[in-house]
């Protein structure tokens, strides 16, 4: 059985001239279309705010060290000036 799969439009106005050239200019260099960069930014944001969602749900680990002290000890151990 084949199930129709209705796609839903989404118009963008006033999209400032150089954020469009930019578009333009990054389709090109993918060899692919204004539409396809648009759809790909979409869903990277949207995973982007899911993950962020998950991570805020997920309970607090105690390591017992604060993670500015881990900073400090891995840059002291690879000779970097703190």
């Amino acid at each position: 059985m084949l199930v129709a799969c209705r796609m839903a439009n989404i118009q963008v106005k006033d999209v400032p001239a150089e954020l469009h050239r930019r578009l333009r200019s990054c389709a090109r260099r993918r060899g692919t279309t204004i539409r396809d960069v648009v759809m790909d930014a979409i869903r990277r944001e949207l995973e982007h705010e899911r993950f962020l969602r998950r991570l805020a749900e997920r309970e607090e680990v105690d390591l017992g060290v604060s993670a500015a002290e881990l900073l400090v000890a891995e840059r002291a151990e690879r000779g970097f000036e703190n």
